[in-house]
């Protein structure tokens, strides 16, 4: 059974990205969830040999996913996931950023699939993601670095699929 672990900042050299995803904010403080048959997670994904970057990766899969675009994202930090098969551990970066525009529902290019979104509060992410304390500990995280870095000191407690 895979274990998972979450660490505050960038990801060591020797780790190797196998995902990026976003815990991103409105300006209000909301935060964007992705919505796949009832499951809600963040958007993002696998970066891609033509991605110049993380930041990169994180962007495209944003547009991709739930057609949403970001300002600069920064990092939060990286949950390291161990599959405990033998393989070595990797690394599922997260970014944190203010949403800049959110566009029509649309398919993922990638898979055909269309996501539903939401719009909520950190504690609201952290109760529909169901990832326990090291999910708490990533919302926690974005929350307080889009606090320190992004500015984001209010929360609107209101949900919105959109």
């Amino acid at each position: 059974m895979a274990t998972f672990k979450w660490f505050d900042g960038e990801v060591p050299a020797n780790i190797k990205i196998r995902q990026v995803y976003g815990l991103v904010f409105t300006k209000d403080g909301r935060m964007l969830m992705r919505i796949e048959d009832g499951k809600y997670s963040l958007a993002g994904g696998t970066p891609e040999s033509f991605d110049k970057d993380k930041v990169e990766t994180l962007k495209r899969e944003l547009v991709e996913e739930v057609n949403t675009t970001i300002y600069e994202p920064v990092m939060v930090g990286y949950q390291l996931v161990d599959e405990e098969n033998g393989t070595d551990p990797y690394a599922q970066v997260r970014m944190t950023a203010i949403i800049d525009t959110i566009g029509e529902v649309k398919p993922d290019p990638d898979n055909g699939k269309t996501y539903e979104r939401l719009l909520t509060t950190p504690s609201r992410v952290i109760e529909l993601l169901g990832w326990g304390e090291v999910g708490k500990l990533q919302v926690e995280a974005a929350a307080r670095v889009a606090k320190e870095k992004l500015g984001i000191t209010t929360y609107l407690d209101k949900e919105e699929y959109i």
